[in-house]
């Protein structure tokens, strides 16, 4: 889809999530919008995210904190600052407005005071719509989408969107559903009155792993 003639809004934003539509550009410095409806659509199972041997090894070593929507412009200028990226100026205005409606949030993970892994995205009824990751470090995205997958499932969401799939996703457990297929499961998550702040984060990376792989 092009660019329609209307401004730019969070709120046209949210209908556009709500409509099955997210937006991109080509990269950073183009300062075009388009709009995206992919045929094919990734998903990742919030009760099937895959936990490798090595990944479990990290998260019963602990050696890092996690937090929620405390450093969301760190998170989202960590994603933009990578030579091929689709987040332009105008993409980062829309998300950060987003996130001050309580619309966008970010997970991050750290080891002392540095990022070591970051996810931000999009929340509308009971679906996340997640736009991007970050791994400074090692395991740092992986560590994220665990303890935000198990967050969302503890706030009551049913769909966790991730628009394409990629072999790093699709080893975690990600998979493609057909475009009617996504458009049935968003219109039953958006029915659903979730909360990302129903419940409060659960900062204990071992109580996290046990959750995640007594139902994966």
């Amino acid at each position: 889809m092009s660019e329609p003639d209307a401004i730019l809004t969070p709120q046209l934003l949210l209908r556009a999530y709500a409509a099955g539509i997210f937006p991109m550009s080509e990269h950073r410095d183009d300062p075009e919008v388009f709009w995206v409806d992919p045929r094919r659509r990734g998903i990742l199972p919030l009760d099937g995210f895959h936990i490798s041997r090595s990944l479990g090894r990290r998260m019963r070593k602990a050696d890092y904190t996690v937090t929620l929507n405390h450093a969301f412009e760190h998170v989202l200028m960590a994603c933009a600052n990578r030579e091929d990226t689709w987040i332009n100026g105008e993409i980062h205005r829309l998300y950060t407005a987003l996130h001050k409606l309580d619309h966008a949030h970010s997970l991050e993970i750290w080891q002392g005071t540095k990022l070591a892994g970051g996810v931000y995205g999009v929340t509308l009824g009971g679906a996340f719509f997640g736009e991007s990751m970050v791994s400074p470090r090692r395991d740092g995205s992986k560590l994220a989408l665990a303890h935000l997958i198990d967050h969302l499932r503890r706030c009551g969401f049913t769909l966790f969107d991730t628009q394409f799939i990629t072999p790093h996703l699709q080893s975690l457990g990600a998979v493609e559903i057909a475009r009617a297929t996504y458009h049935e499961r968003l219109h039953e998550a958006l029915h659903i009155e979730a909360d990302i702040n129903a419940v409060p984060l659960c900062d204990d990376p071992q109580s996290v792993l046990q959750r995640m792989t007594q139902t994966s």
